[in-house]
């Protein structure tokens, strides 16, 4: 396996990288054609830094970094095929995105995860956030969503937004100190 730039990729892999994010992050990319808008859109951006993970010719994840405003920078997206995830990729694109942000003077990485399956995932899922939207934040509970994993690489929620993809689907917003 090894990371290359984005840009660096052939239509074929690029077209593998839009497939990940339908088969994995469906929610966000229902259809092949959306998500090579979304290549598109971040190929077009000329301010933003995308890395691939690669494994003989294939892509197994990759993620992308945008400027957001003053010293903060997003992560966008992060995603690693089913059949490579907990192998260590997610991780070094983590930190490559981590250390391409703070080469570009960044203090702060967002990453925005929203728990929009049905059922939920987290213990904010399908629960009035409005209520009590602190204590909901100081007792979160991960469950299987990929807010785990940013968490145990020192992520913290820093906000939620009750409700982004319907009623009890809230959008959870981390960072992290560079």
């Amino acid at each position: 396996m090894e990371i290359v730039n984005f840009n660096t990729l052939s239509e074929t892999q690029r077209t593998q990288a839009a497939q990940m994010l339908t088969d994995e992050l469906p929610d966000g990319w229902p259809t092949l054609a959306e998500a090579m808008d979304e290549i598109e859109e971040l190929t077009g951006n000329h301010a933003s830094v995308r890395f691939t993970a690669v494994d003989a010719g294939e892509v197994i994840g990759w993620a992308g970094l945008l400027p957001g405003y003053g010293k903060m920078f997003e992560l966008h997206p992060l995603v690693v095929r089913s059949d490579w995830q907990r192998k260590g990729i997610g991780t070094a694109l983590l930190h490559k995105i981590m250390d391409a942000a703070k080469e570009k003077g960044g203090l702060t990485l967002l990453a925005g995860s929203g728990d929009e399956k049905p059922g939920g995932e987290t213990s904010m899922a399908n629960v009035d956030l409005y209520e009590d939207l602190p204590r909901h934040i100081a007792e979160f509970e991960p469950g299987t969503h990929q807010t785990a994993f940013y968490l145990k690489y020192g992520f913290k929620i820093i906000g939620v937004v009750p409700d982004v993809y319907g009623i009890g689907k809230p959008d959870i917003q981390m960072a992290i100190r560079l």
